[in-house]
């Protein structure tokens, strides 16, 4: 079963279940994923899916904060709530000690020394780990060790 699927399986559980929170961010997310297919004018494969889920969830996390800082923080809760619905269908992220053992492993094999050289442990880093990592998180502990 693709994930396109399951997620359509989900909204239809959802609607019998008459979850309108789910419901909600589940027909959203099938209008992006709809979109998306449209955009590259064929099928999708669960990857293009997993970053069509991935630009959603960061597009509420960024809300949420922009929210809290406004001090609507009702809203900011209600985003984050849709975040985490969303983030259930996306791969398990790896795991902190993870991640810093691969961050020091590709700094070794690239040579990179200075702040410069951010973008090279960066590039390698996603490409390894596509969809297991979240950039933000990466680039700051990138920049720390190279600083």
């Amino acid at each position: 079963m693709s994930l396109a699927e399951r997620i359509t399986g989900d909204l239809t559980e959802a609607m019998k279940a008459r979850d309108r929170d789910r419901t909600s961010v589940l027909r959203m997310l099938q209008a992006a994923v709809k979109n998306a297919r449209i955009e590259k004018r064929g099928e999708l494969t669960d990857e293009d899916v997993v970053a069509v889920i991935r630009r959603e969830v960061k597009r509420r996390r960024e809300a949420a904060e922009q929210y809290e800082a406004s001090g609507a923080s009702d809203r900011a809760a209600a985003e984050r709530a849709e975040a985490e619905i969303l983030s259930a269908y996306l791969p398990a992220e790896l795991p902190e000690e993870e991640l810093d053992a691969a961050i020091d492993e590709i700094i070794a094999e690239t040579g990179a020394e200075s702040k410069r050289d951010i973008g090279k442990v960066m590039r390698e880093l996603m490409a390894r780990y596509r969809g297991r990592v979240d950039g933000k998180t990466a680039n700051r502990k990138v920049a720390a060790r190279l600083s």
